[in-house]
């Protein structure tokens, strides 16, 4: 049964176990200009020291306006490529692999002075906190020069040496903008069709990469808002996002609005069945993710078929060493790096 501790083949992507560094924004006030400083370099290498078998770098973006904040990472230049390429070689050097996770902000840029979306509605803010600005709506020249960064980026993560690419299609963020219905409400062509702007940069995105290359997306599965969209929604766009070229979904949930009456869970797999449907419906590897921190959690997870690979993101700003010891509860093996032999045994 798979465990853990199972390698995997993606493509051409070998992984020697099946966990997964989800991403997570750092905002890091040394960051400077998008570029990923010592900071990231210590952050994502000590994760693979640690054991993990895949991990992804945080959202990166397309374009400055595009973050979420000032402080996020950028691949909008091939400036960025020689700081990004250093975080690859040094990941390698550890035995583990490394994806970037590719997207843009959307209507929640928040430092942007002119955010912009698919249609002129602000990101709706709870009581207390601080107002989004009004985005502007894109046109589709526009658009079609979104389409172009997202490619340009990819082809800049390919030349920095990154292992597989992941596309952030959830919460709330700008792919996810346009699958909205409640958020999309354009009634050109990228308003009927909200899959659109999705395949095109996903095509746009495969067009640069190796054929060898597995593509990446995360989906927010369902959205927790009033009147946000089903799973069977989701799941219909995953099919043509499929036919486009993704080969891996990272299934999450929400992060589109505040929640209404359809609240999120808070224990631990409140997100699996949505990972397995994705499995089911879609019958490609599939990514689960959403407090699965307890080690035998995780592992029921992957032995009951629910998931090919487990993320752990909150579980390893915890503990760096998460694989490792995740690895030595479940299976009763542990493989440290030779220099702490000693430590962990």
């Amino acid at each position: 049964m798979v465990s853990l501790n199972t390698p995997i083949t993606i493509k051409g992507l070998q992984l020697k176990n099946r966990i997964v560094m989800a991403p997570m924004c750092q905002y890091s006030v040394t960051a400077k200009d998008g570029k990923p400083n010592d900071w990231h370099f210590v952050h994502y290498i000590s994760r693979a020291v640690g054991g993990t078998g895949l991990i992804i770098v945080e959202m990166t973006n397309v374009e400055p306006d595009g973050r979420i904040t000032d402080h996020c990472l950028g691949l909008w230049s091939d400036d960025h490529i020689p700081a990004f390429k250093r975080i690859v070689d040094g990941v390698h050097e550890q035995g583990a692999k490394i994806g970037i996770q590719i997207a843009h902000a959307g209507r929640k840029a928040q430092d942007a002075l002119q955010p912009v979306a698919p249609s002129p509605i602000p990101y709706p803010t709870s009581k207390g906190s601080k107002p989004y600005r009004t985005p502007k709506q894109l046109t589709v020249d526009e658009i079609k020069e979104l389409v172009e960064k997202f490619k340009q980026a990819a082809r800049r993560a390919v030349e920095a040496g990154f292992d597989t690419i992941e596309l952030h299609g959830a919460h709330g963020y700008l792919l996810h903008q346009f699958m909205s219905p409640s958020i999309n409400v354009r009634t050109d062509e990228y308003g009927q069709d909200l899959a659109k702007f999705g395949v095109e940069v996903i095509e746009a995105v495969k067009s640069v990469m190796p054929e060898d290359m597995p593509l990446l997306m995360r989906m927010s599965a369902v959205e927790y808002m009033d009147g946000g969209y089903s799973i069977d929604h989701a799941i219909e766009l995953a099919k043509r996002f499929k036919e486009a070229g993704v080969d891996v979904f990272h299934v999450s949930s929400g992060g589109e609005a505040p929640p209404g009456k359809n609240r999120p869970g808070n224990y631990p797999g409140f997100q699996v069945p949505f990972a397995r449907k994705f499995k089911e419906e879609l019958g490609v590897p599939v990514i689960a993710v959403g407090i699965l921190e307890n080690p035998r959690v995780a592992e029921y997870v992957l032995k009951s078929g629910d998931a090919d690979l487990i993320a752990i993101g909150r579980g390893m700003l915890d503990d760096p060493y998460w694989a490792i010891h995740a690895i030595k509860e479940t299976t009763g093996e542990v493989l440290p790096p030779k220099q702490y032999e000693r430590g962990i045994r």
